[in-house]
């Protein structure tokens, strides 16, 4: 009679962690591949720098910018890069040197393939697919009268820097 017991309460202990069990990996989120692949990267901070923009031999004005990378964890790891010195080179490069903004026409200025642009050159600089994602935190444009009006300490209109990159709009959850 005590073995029936025993063998009963064994029987409805193991049915109940088997129920226990299969409701947890049921209800537990399947890992998505974008979030593992977010697991891999890893966010390295931009420093801010200013660009000059010459023009017939003058400076004309100046691109504050800071660019930040998500970057692959790895291949990161003991790997001792000048990021800021190869990001300055490149914003110099394609705003000097390609001329990929035109001050006078910011509507022609395409984000996405200055963002290309700057990973594609990166990642051949470094050698290796390192970079996964380029992020603009800033790219604004001051022209060079702004900047001496401002230093010389005279009353003028605050002037705002012209936003190359204009911020994305708020999407409200409740409206989707």
């Amino acid at each position: 009679m005590i073995k029936l017991v025993l063998t009963g309460i064994w029987v409805c202990a193991i049915t109940l962690a088997s129920v226990y069990f299969s409701v947890h990996m049921a209800t537990a989120p399947a890992a998505t591949p974008e979030t593992s692949k977010q697991a891999q990267l890893e966010l390295v901070k931009g420093e801010s720098i200013t660009v000059p923009i010459v023009k017939d031999g003058v400076v004309a004005g100046y691109f504050l910018g800071k660019v930040s990378f998500m970057m692959n964890k790895e291949m990161v790891k003991g790997a001792s890069l000048p990021l800021t010195e190869m990001t300055t080179d490149e914003l110099f490069t394609l705003l000097v040197g390609n001329k990929m903004v035109d001050v006078g026409n910011m509507k022609s200025f395409d984000p996405q393939a200055f963002r290309e642009m700057i990973k594609k050159d990166m990642n051949e600089h470094l050698g290796g697919e390192y970079i996964a994602q380029v992020m603009l935190e800033q790219l604004d444009y001051l022209s060079k009268a702004d900047v001496a009006a401002n230093a010389s300490g005279q009353q003028k209109k605050t002037v705002k820097p012209v936003n190359v990159v204009p911020p994305e709009p708020v999407k409200d959850p409740a409206t989707e």
